[in-house]
């Protein structure tokens, strides 16, 4: 693994955010490491270090998770309930009381890379997960308010195969426990009070190419996860797991073994799931997208559309059996996955009110379908530019928008009921698609089976766009000067959420678009921002650590904001 270098203080100062944000702008680099003393380590090279045991209640239930959009004290799941909405009920921090918000704490974790998690909070108890560094990535239950670690969960990763960063996106907390994968590919279950191992489970095979970097669900008591690895000549799927003992319950593969696929290429046909699902307790359904086919760029010897890839899909629950998909791309030769998580809302069709499930492609349009049948209701206006759109490589060069990372990619966007509106992250690079790289099946190696590349001083740039989902009309778009990536969140006090590479913490009015507030935070701010409660008083939490795919600064700092005392 290549050196990896760090933006940031090598020690906690007493004045901790001056000589953090001194350290940052000074540009101090360093090769990163693991945390001193990390605490011991067992079999395996799991091990915990225990500062101090939680005391809050941790027994979160499934009914709890489905209240908590509603309530807004804790953010209890990935995308804040089930239904993958990022949006928090909280409206104390509000477009008038913003130009207050300041941040409160600064934690850093001593783990610096690509660090895209989002932050899990229970009853004032915050969970994060780092990167792997050095082979080593942690689970972490720190203060919500002040930051300050309550115990840590180490873990040694074994062989690793990745292609965009050694990230973690995430934990999710259930009936005690914290449930979190491991880039080698294991399940991992810690006691939420000690960050004690409870069970591990190894879900697929590193050598082959698969890895794990997703947030898992967890919903009547499985597991439900997937993988990453679509540029490997592997099979996606999504699995589910058994939350006491980690045995799996049920695994349905995403490469389709009886059409659409030409000869056996549907064995390595890729379609990863490497962005967390979406649940609908009411219809019994684990709704997701899926990513490219393999090879990404070379559909010469997989012909046929290629179900499931690219795809919405819907299973049931109880034995992961297909209830339906709509499939975005057809014959992907331009690595267009469906890979920003599903959102699950309401939305108007033909005059009535229907449940919907909608998913922001990396085609530039967000798709929505209705979640009973799975049939397109509409796709958006495209929120970011189109050149070339699906003309297929050529050994001279295609110039392409989106790019091979979209439109969007895996920064989940966020919906608010309120405004009726979904926040989409967004980027303009141009890139030239040339068949110039057919590599074979070669087990165990990245196959892509042609080549992209940014255009030399072709369009550079991100979006953040707000989407009407009644009508796919863009309501507003903000341009940044970088590709954006890493989440939204988007509040009842009227205020959307996002970061930027360069290092701006930014909001925006959720109506009209106007940005009005940001903080320079210094690293990267690649991950997406959650809202929490806390004895009456609202935080705002993200990770600021960059990002290894687009070269952002790294960092190792989760940022906790809030307003002053005397105005809450």
């Amino acid at each position: 693994m290549k050196a990896v270098y760090r933006y940031g203080c090598k020690s906690v100062k007493k004045s901790l955010l001056v000589s953090c944000f001194f350290c940052l702008s000074m540009g101090v680099a360093y090769a990163a490491q693991p945390p001193e003393n990390p605490g011991a380590e067992t079999g395996g090279g799991q091990g915990a270090m225990q500062a101090s045991v939680v005391t809050a209640d941790m027994n979160v239930t499934d009914k709890m998770v489905e209240a908590s959009p509603a309530s807004g004290k804790n953010w209890l799941a990935s995308g804040q309930g089930y239904s993958n909405q990022r949006f928090s009920v909280l409206k104390q921090i509000n477009t008038k009381s913003i130009s207050q918000l300041t941040p409160v704490a600064i934690a850093q974790t001593g783990y610096t890379a690509s660090f895209e998690t989002t932050p899990i909070v229970v009853n004032g108890v915050m969970f994060i997960t780092t990167p792997m560094v050095n082979s080593k990535q942690a689970l972490i239950a720190m203060n919500a308010v002040t930051g300050q670690t309550l115990w840590k969960y180490v873990y040694t990763d074994g062989l690793t195969q990745i292609c965009c960063g050694p990230v973690n996106r995430g934990a999710t907390v259930s009936n005690g426990n914290v449930y979190f994968l491991t880039v080698d590919n294991h399940l991992v279950d810690v006691d939420a009070k000690n960050g004690k191992e409870v069970w591990i489970t190894k879900v697929a095979d590193a050598q082959a190419g698969y890895s794990e970097t997703m947030a898992p669900q967890v919903y009547d008591n499985q597991v439900i996860i997937g993988s990453a690895g679509g540029e490997w000549p592997i099979r996606g799927f999504i699995a589910a797991y058994d939350a006491n003992t980690g045995k799996q319950n049920w695994r349905f593969n995403t490469t389709d073994s009886k059409k659409s696929w030409e000869g056996d290429s549907w064995k390595t046909g890729g379609g990863t799931v490497w962005t967390t699902p979406s649940i609908d307790p009411k219809l019994g359904l684990v709704i997701f997208s899926t990513g490219n086919p393999n090879p990404d760029l070379d559909g010469s010897k997989r012909l046929g559309d290629n179900l499931y890839t690219d795809s919405i899909v819907a299973l049931h629950l109880k034995d992961g059996s297909l209830a339906w998909y709509y499939q975005e791309v057809k014959h992907d030769v331009w690595d267009y996955d469906a890979v920003s998580n599903v959102v699950l809302f309401n939305t108007m069709d033909h005059g009535k009110v229907v449940p919907a499930a909608g998913e922001a492609g990396k085609t530039a349009f967000f798709y929505i379908v209705n979640r009973e049948t799975g049939k397109l209701i509409r796709r958006s206006e495209p929120f970011d530019m189109q050149k070339n759109m699906f003309t297929p490589p050529s050994k001279e060069g295609v110039q392409v928008l989106p790019g091979a990372n979209g439109g969007t990619d895996w920064a989940p966007p966020a919906y608010s009921p309120l405004t009726h509106y979904i926040y989409i992250m967004g980027m303009n690079q141009l890139m030239t698609f040339k068949t110039d790289n057919n590599a074979g099946d070669i087990p165990g190696q990245i196959r892509l089976g042609s080549t992209f590349k940014n255009v030399d001083h072709g369009i550079q740039n991100g979006t953040f766009t707000a989407i009407d989902v009644n009508t796919g009309k863009i309501a507003w778009n903000d341009t940044v000067p970088q590709p954006t990536m890493g989440g939204a969140l988007v509040t009842a006090g009227n205020v959307a959420f996002m970061g930027e590479g360069n290092g701006w913490f930014d909001a925006f009015n959720a109506t009209t678009g106007k940005k009005i507030w940001h903080f320079y935070l210094g690293a990267g701010v690649n991950a997406p921002p959650v809202a929490y409660e806390v004895d009456g008083r609202e935080y705002i939490a993200v990770a600021s650590g960059g990002n290894f795919q687009m070269t952002y600064p790294l960092g190792d700092v989760v940022a906790i904001f809030a307003l002053p005392k005397s105005s809450t």
